[in-house]
């Protein structure tokens, strides 16, 4: 049987060679498949080929554990003060020490051989250790932006998720509810109901299990679930108005499936991409929140620090201690860059209408 040719392109016969089943090399050759990945996966090295981003990563993380775990070894306690001491004459020496200075006991202790720790901040004006108080007040500020923004996912998903799948009137009704709230002043609404809450919280707080928050850190996170979570509801509700026409949800519907497990089932994880960006985005805005309330009086209680309690606590020796006030807003501004910075390395790795 000659085999085929060009010279005979009008040969109808069959080169049965041509039907030889192919060896090993030839499969791995003609076969060049990409490994199976998955969104998860494919974000993530887009994530990790964002060196900003990366880099930011690392920041936040490098922050956090130093925040969680410091105060495990460190052996002053923020709300210490080192010169009042029950039984004992107060020591002055102990206040408003400059960096790695030691008070007059301590001066002392030196002198005699013995190891004291250095204060790596120095004091402030009630002899406590300022380092310790700076870790504090980023773990604290950290939580706040954490929890708050968790709050705001919660309830954002739910309204969100509720208005674009049933839309009609209740989707109207709901969008309504959102201008309104987007006509309120956001900075004097926050500052208004943080007071009055933290008055009103102060007394039913007694005797519970979060009388140790205090009111001011309830009423942080009574605001935030008031307050912020018109944002995430509309951007849920714009990718759950996309994702309801899709083939899988006609399907489901027709076979009878109810609305909350369509939801549960086939939005909620097709929602997650776009929810993990934008809850990420809204950690620096709580924490910028939390500050400037802080700031204001109308953060946390005393003596709990706060980095922003402890940037309003230096303008009272801004002349003579200006590194106090320089230290916690350097702090709070490298929080609020990274996560901005990782927030946005997110939404380009993970955001779908950015990948399209």
């Amino acid at each position: 049987m000659k085999p085929f040719d060009n010279k005979t392109p009008f040969n109808l016969q069959v080169n049965m060679d041509n039907f030889l089943p192919a060896s090993a090399e030839d499969k791995a050759y003609m076969v060049q498949m990409r490994p199976s990945t998955t969104f998860f996966r494919d974000g993530v090295k887009r994530l990790l080929k964002n060196k900003v981003a990366t880099v930011s990563m690392f920041v936040i993380v490098i922050i956090a554990l130093a925040a969680i775990f410091i105060p495990m070894f460190w052996p002053y306690a923020y709300e210490a003060q080192l010169g009042n001491q029950p039984g004992k004459p107060v020591d002055n020496s102990y206040a408003n020490l400059r960096p790695f200075e030691y008070g007059k006991t301590e001066q002392a202790k030196i002198e005699a051989g013995e190891k004291v720790f250095p204060h790596v901040f120095g004091t402030d004006s009630a002899g406590r250790d300022y380092f310790i108080r700076i870790v504090y007040g980023t773990r604290i500020s950290l939580a706040v932006g954490f929890f708050a923004s968790i709050i705001v996912l919660i309830i954002g998903f739910v309204i969100g998720s509720i208005s674009g799948y049933f839309g009609g009137k209740v989707d109207m009704v709901i969008m309504r509810i959102v201008d309104v709230y987007y006509s309120l002043p956001d900075m004097l609404m926050i500052i208004l109901l943080a007071a009055v809450m933290r008055q009103t919280l102060a007394q039913a707080l007694v005797g519970t299990a979060l009388e140790k928050l205090g009111s001011n850190m309830i009423s942080l996170f009574i605001v935030f679930s008031i307050l912020y979570w018109v944002s995430m509801a509309r951007q849920i509700r714009g990718q759950i108005l996309a994702l309801k026409e899709q083939e899988y949800v006609l399907a489901a519907r027709t076979a009878g499936a109810k609305g909350k497990w369509i939801i549960m089932k086939h939005l909620f994880p097709n929602c997650i991409g776009i929810m993990v960006v934008y809850t990420a985005l809204q950690i620096p805005s709580a924490i910028f929140t939390e500050s400037y309330l802080s700031f204001l009086g109308l953060g946390v209680n005393a003596p709990m620090p706060s980095l922003g309690s402890l940037t309003s606590d230096a303008l009272n020796g801004i002349s003579s201690y200006g590194y106090r006030l320089v230290i916690p807003a350097v702090v709070i501004s490298l929080i609020v860059l990274s996560l901005n910075l990782f927030g946005d390395g997110l939404r380009d790795a993970f955001d779908p209408k950015l990948n399209s």
